[in-house]
């Protein structure tokens, strides 16, 4: 594992986890990436060329900026997809992508199959341990996004992120 793989890691993980509690993707945390993936960059370490990394950068931001302009994705998301670009090269935006692309459909079907079956069938578990610890949670994340709605994108792009650096075989990322 290379050193930008290990900062790109590092990110993801802070991205889902502030993603998931509050629906916010820190700019601060995005640059302080970004600069140690540049000065990763002119290490020996790094296995990435320098062209790749601005490609990566690049192409990111151009595959999601228009889901952005849309109102369909927020800036956060946009900008981690940049900076995963920038870290990990071009050739890892298509898997990381994709398998978020999934999760969020996933995602979307069960808020759909939420809904249908209703409040009611749920409530009917409400003292089962888990929801009831679930629930708790919930609480506390919907108050810390004061107001923020919609999928957590980022969260996704980051679990495809794990799952190409840390899983073997799974994709072919050199």
């Amino acid at each position: 594992m290379s050193l930008l793989h290990l900062i790109a890691l590092l990110l993801a993980l802070h991205v889902a986890l502030s993603d998931l509690h509050a629906r916010r993707v820190s700019n601060r945390a995005l640059l302080v990436a970004l600069c140690a993936g540049a000065i990763a960059l002119g290490t020996p370490w790094t296995g990435l060329p320098v062209s790749a990394a601005l490609i990566g950068g690049l192409l990111g931001l151009a595959a999601l900026l228009p889901f952005h302009l849309l109102g369909w994705m927020g800036a956060g998301d946009v900008k981690f997809f940049a900076i995963l670009g920038f870290l990990l090269g071009w050739q890892s935006l298509l898997p990381i992508w994709v398998l978020a692309s999934l999760l969020a459909g996933i995602h979307a079907v069960a808020i759909l199959l939420a809904r249908r079956v209703g409040p009611p069938a749920i409530a009917s578990l409400s003292h089962w341990p888990p929801l009831s610890t679930a629930r708790t949670w919930w609480r506390q994340a919907s108050a810390a996004r004061e107001g923020r709605r919609g999928a957590p994108y980022a969260a996704f792009l980051s679990v495809g992120t794990g799952v190409l650096l840390l899983v073997p075989g799974v994709f072919d990322h050199g």
